[in-house]
């Protein structure tokens, strides 16, 4: 959990600096939640959602617990570089990015449009790039890091109706797996989560009566929670051996 440095024969805990990119909605609001109660210093990215970001700081500041709420577009170079810099110019270092912010459409593939194709791509996977691209020459420098992009069973299935979305999701699989090569020699971990269902507003698109139906399909009959994920982004940093893996947290819809 926390990282030691020595001065003059005295250990000092610095506890570790976490990126999480669209944290101010849904699982990646939970995962600052969570990883900031297990004494991280979080840099909790958001966009558009001002008011709930506020209000996530706010929440955790009753408990005496400190985040930085930095809004940026990052699927623009210069903003992803300015969030990348504040988290530096306050810490020092970044150990851990978590490429959380995406979007997805319920649409017919003859209806999506080349905005369509720009609009999801930039954020579900031209993010992931740039944002890794900016934290990586600082992990490098340390040898030690941890990039964990939360992905989707549709990047691994595919799912009709979201195939820009499910495109975006498997390209991701697909940057983690190459990147956890190249970067596997600098001791810097890259792992993906891909989960079923979960409990967020990307659902709002079922009916009661389709989410049902869903859970009916699930061997745990069950939608999952944003703790679940959580949860695995918390181990997936505390282990040190596990990278290149596109991990399943889907209540084993994909069996």
């Amino acid at each position: 959990m926390l990282a030691f440095i020595f001065l003059k024969g005295k250990g000092i805990k610095v506890e570790k600096v976490v990126i999480v990119t669209g944290a101010s909605r849904g699982i990646g609001r939970e995962i600052a939640r969570q990883l900031a109660r297990n004494n991280m210093k979080v840099v909790a990215n958001y966009n558009q959602s001002e008011k709930e970001a506020k209000e996530l700081k706010e929440e955790l500041e009753k408990e005496n617990i400190m985040i930085d709420i930095v809004k940026a577009d990052i699927t623009r170079r210069e903003e992803a570089k300015k969030l990348v810099q504040f988290a530096l110019q306050k810490y020092n270092k970044i150990d851990i990015l978590i490429n959380n912010v995406g979007i997805s459409e319920y649409k017919l593939f003859t209806d999506e449009t080349d905005e369509d194709w720009k609009r999801i791509m930039d954020t579900n996977l031209y993010s992931a790039f740039v944002m890794s691209q900016e934290v990586i020459p600082n992990m490098i420098h340390n040898k030690v890091g941890c990039i964990i992009n939360i992905s989707s069973i549709w990047g691994v299935t595919g799912a009709s109706l979201e195939v820009l979305y499910s495109t975006s999701k498997a390209g991701l699989n697909g940057m983690t797996k190459a990147l956890a090569k190249e970067l596997g020699p600098s001791n810097i971990r890259v792992n993906a989560i891909a989960p079923g269902i979960i409990q967020t507003s990307m659902n709002n698109k079922f009916s009661k009566e389709e989410l049902e139906e869903i859970k009916e399909e699930i061997p745990l009959e069950k939608i999952g929670k944003t703790e679940d994920i959580a949860k695995c982004v918390k181990w997936l940093i505390e282990d040190s051996y596990t990278t290149g893996q596109i991990i399943s947290i889907n209540g084993g819809w994909e069996i």
